[in-house]
């Protein structure tokens, strides 16, 4: 059943799976379970470079004999301030933190993201990130500084609090993709440079040459397409405003 228990099976097809490049959502529709039960299963046992059926089986029996026997079931959780449920949120969350991992980010860097991102004022203290995600202080910074190198938050300083707050706002993901073009720019540089030393007609040098080529024309179309659509939503919010004034504008 969807919802029932991953058996060893399941396991081993989960594993066939990433060795075949599958992502969690394609695994998931081959075996009918949701996402974020196969995104759980491959982060807590190895994650996709290291996962193996038969060691993840093992590891989860044990976890069950180790287990206390389960305490009668809580009543439902009540909704949030906004009418939302508390378990969609947290599945959401994990969804979330599991894409992120699956782009590259390190899983505690994915988490901060995660955590700053479902959070409606877009913006926490590290102590209010220590508080929300039961880590260390230390693991929070060494997120925050990646995050930042990465340009995909920003630092506020609170004055009441004389404490910064880390921020994602509407420029963070086009911060984000110009420094990603900003990296591909230096990486067709370097490739040209290595083909003039390593000489433009050697098969090195014209390796390398091509390499220069491919991530120049990547990142000038990547700044392109980052403009446009800063340019689009500008122009989508100003109308959306408009259009909000005019609704709430007395005849």
């Amino acid at each position: 059943m969807p919802g029932g228990r991953l058996t060893y099976q399941d396991r081993r097809r989960i594993a066939e799976g990433l060795a075949e490049g599958l992502t969690y959502t394609e695994i998931a529709m081959r075996l009918d379970r949701p996402i974020s039960t196969i995104s759980r299963e491959v982060i807590r046992n190895g994650g996709a470079g290291g996962y193996q059926a038969d060691r993840a089986h093992q590891a989860t029996e044990g976890r069950a004999r180790r287990r206390k026997p389960t305490p009668a079931p809580a009543p439902p959780a009540a909704t949030d301030a906004h009418g939302r449920d508390p378990e969609a949120v947290h599945e959401l969350e994990e969804q979330f933190t599991a894409m992120m991992i699956g782009t590259g980010l390190p899983r505690m860097t994915a988490r901060v993201l995660t955590c700053l991102y479902l959070t409606d004022s877009g913006s926490l203290t590290a102590a209010e990130l220590v508080q929300r995600l039961q880590v260390s202080p230390a693991s929070i910074s060494k997120a925050i500084g990646e995050l930042e190198q990465q340009e995909l938050i920003r630092r506020e300083r609170d004055p009441r609090r004389r404490r910064d707050r880390y921020v994602v706002d509407d420029d963070a993901w086009f911060r984000g993709w110009l420094a990603s073009a900003r990296q591909n720019a230096m990486l067709a540089d370097f490739a040209r440079q290595g083909a003039r030393t390593l000489g433009a007609t050697t098969p090195a040098g014209t390796r390398l040459r091509d390499v220069g080529e491919f991530f120049e024309h990547v990142g000038h179309h990547m700044i392109q397409a980052a403009e446009q659509w800063r340019q689009a939503h500008a122009a989508r919010r100003t109308t959306d405003g408009w259009y909000g004034e005019a609704r709430h504008r007395k005849p």
